[in-house]
């Protein structure tokens, strides 16, 4: 009789594809432990040894979702001018948002919606991710300041909280069932609005010497 053979490898990263997947779809609370082991084909122990609780499986997924190599925001910040890269991140996480291989829109805007009483610490986890994110965006916009790129008095905190109100609205959207044309047309909207804001200079602005 032939003997059995070697078990089949463990693929952790095909595991967290699958449960990033999962909390991207379902959220936070409505992903169980019994739909992850059964999704990524583990028992529960192996499941713990491999990522550790439910909470560090989730953080390790958004850090996944949210890697560089997959973030249409990282790559967006590298176009040649503010506006651009503005331009660029909206347009690519739209395309994102709808793209009917991955489900609709955002999970860092999305899988932490309604946490219940004892999650909080979930809530601002995904806060801080959001707040990264704003921090990105200001940054572009200021070294747009600087570079000449955009008015000298442009408000950076204004603008980037635009931008990024702008593409969390776009999740929401997505995630309602917008189609592709739908969500361009609103960035082909938001940036006209971009254009009128960036053209107002702070109020505590310098003004030019007379």
């Amino acid at each position: 009789m032939a003997g059995r053979g070697r078990p089949r490898r463990f693929d952790r990263e095909a595991a967290l594809r699958t449960a990033m997947r999962l909390f991207w779809e379902h959220g936070y609370e409505g992903t169980s432990l019994a739909m992850l082991t059964a999704a990524m084909g583990i028992t529960p122990t192996s499941l713990y040894a491999a990522f550790g609780a439910k909470d560090d499986l989730f953080r390790e997924a958004v850090e996944l979702y949210n890697s560089p190599q997959s973030s249409p925001t990282d790559r967006a910040m590298g176009r040649p001018t503010a506006r651009e890269a503005v331009e660029a991140m909206l347009r690519g996480n739209a395309d994102a948002y709808v793209d009917p291989e991955t489900p609709a829109g955002c999970m860092v805007v999305l899988s932490g919606v309604n946490l219940a009483e004892g999650n909080e610490h979930i809530r601002a986890y995904l806060a801080e991710c959001r707040r990264r994110d704003h921090a990105k965006v200001r940054g572009r916009i200021v070294r747009g300041t600087e570079e000449g790129d955009l008015p000298p008095g442009a408000d950076a905190d204004t603008l980037a909280s635009y931008a990024l109100t702008v593409l969390h609205g776009l999740s929401i959207q997505a995630r309602d069932g917008a189609d592709r044309e739908r969500v361009h047309a609103v960035v082909d909207a938001a940036m006209a609005g971009w254009d009128r804001l960036a053209r107002q200079a702070r109020p505590d602005a310098a003004s030019p010497a007379s």
